[in-house]
């Protein structure tokens, strides 16, 4: 038992150090331009946030901004306006991620980001 105990810290441990080291970063901005797609965001438009929301945002600020987006089910067949997303996801309660998520879009859609 002790030793299953060890090999979930270190593993935790070697998880976390790859979160860090910023290895885990492909899989992350994976994860948020599939989010940001399925909550109306243009392709090319997602792929952009999610670069820049994945060096400015924490793994736990990119996951409630997920679960955010995971929330808004009543999607309208067209989706969301950026606007709307917004103001949705301001509920998440996290105001930076919020602004990050903003930013990353307008730079993104000046073709600055």
């Amino acid at each position: 038992m002790r030793k299953l105990l060890i090999g979930i810290v270190l593993l935790g441990l070697l998880v976390g150090a790859a979160v860090y080291a910023g290895l885990a970063n492909p899989v992350l901005e994976w994860r948020v331009k599939s989010a940001l797609v399925e909550a109306g965001i243009g392709e090319a438009r997602a792929e952009c946030m999610a670069g820049r929301m994945v060096e400015r945002l924490s793994p736990a600020q990119l996951w409630n901004l997920q679960q955010g987006m995971a929330a808004l089910a009543d999607e309208p067949a067209g989706g969301y306006s950026l606007g709307e997303l917004v103001k949705r996801l301001d509920r998440v309660g996290d105001g930076e991620a919020v602004a990050v998520l903003t930013t990353s879009a307008g730079l993104c859609a000046l073709g600055v980001g």
